[in-house]
C-alpha cells in the first residue's frame, strides 16, 4: 500500500524557519515529481514546490522563491521542504503528493498528482 506521510508543521512566528518532511512507503519516487501543496480553509489547494526525483531539479511558486528549498533523500525516500523567512501568508495545511502520469504536464497542476498524504499544519503568527 502506497503511503505518503508529511511531518514537521507547527506554530511559528514571522521570520522563523521550518523543515517539512514527506516520507514514502510502498513505492519509490524514481522517474517522478514530488510536489508540495498548501491549503487554507475555504481556499484552493495551491502549489508550493516540486522536485524531479532523478536529478533533484526543483520547481518553486513565485511566492516562495528565495525562501523555500526543496530537496530529496534517495535512501530514505523522503522529500524535504526547508522554509525560511516564514510569513503569515505561508499558513496552511501542507500536503505532498506524487505526479501521475509521471513528469507530464505543468508541475503546478494539482489534479496531476496522486497518493496525497494527510498533511501537516503550518501556522505563522504575525
Amino acid at each position: 500500500q502506497v503511503q505518503l506521510v508529511e511531518s514537521g508543521g507547527q506554530l511559528v512566528q514571522t521570520g522563523d524557519s521550518l523543515r517539512l518532511s514527506c516520507a514514502a512507503s510502498g513505492r519509490t519516487f524514481y522517474n517522478c515529481r514530488v510536489g508540495w501543496f498548501r491549503q487554507e480553509p475555504g481556499k484552493e489547494r495551491e502549489s508550493v514546490a516540486a522536485i524531479r526525483w532523478n536529478d533533484a531539479y526543483p520547481y518553486y511558486a513565485d511566492s516562495v522563491k528565495g525562501r523555500f528549498t526543496i530537496s530529496n533523500d534517495n535512501v530514505k525516500s523522503t522529500v524535504y521542504l526547508q522554509m525560511n523567512m516564514l510569513k503569515p501568508e505561508d499558513t496552511g495545511v501542507y500536503y505532498c503528493a506524487v505526479d501521475n502520469p509521471p513528469l507530464s504536464g505543468f508541475w503546478t497542476y494539482r489534479y496531476g498528482y496522486e497518493n496525497w498524504g494527510r498533511g501537516t499544519q503550518v501556522t505563522v503568527s504575525s
